[in-house]
């Protein structure tokens, strides 16, 4: 099995699973416009805020989604609110 650390996409969706407490992947790249759908596989509720406050995702149960549009070119710093040792970052660039 391949895991990826980085992934780049180019105005398209991305997946980003919630499995074992840990983003999966951690870190990915995207031009603007693109969307992360981030999808909950733990058995466990977590919640999503990004670092600046620009989203923050209800409390997701097991293979709850929720979805984030990047508009914007920057770095996008996310936390799980309920498991602060799960981290993550969006890169969104032309």
């Amino acid at each position: 099995m391949l895991l990826l650390t980085a992934c780049v996409a180019h105005a398209a969706d991305v997946t980003v699973e919630i499995k074992k407490f840990a983003f999966e992947p951690k870190e990915i790249t995207l031009t603007p416009g693109s969307k992360v759908v981030f999808i909950n596989r733990d058995e466990t509720p977590h919640q999503i805020k990004a670092g600046d406050g620009s989203f923050t995702s209800k409390a997701l149960d097991t293979d709850d989604r929720h979805e984030q549009v990047f508009a914007t070119e920057g770095d996008f710093s996310y936390v799980c609110t309920l498991h602060p040792f799960m981290t993550g970052i969006v890169h969104v660039h032309k």
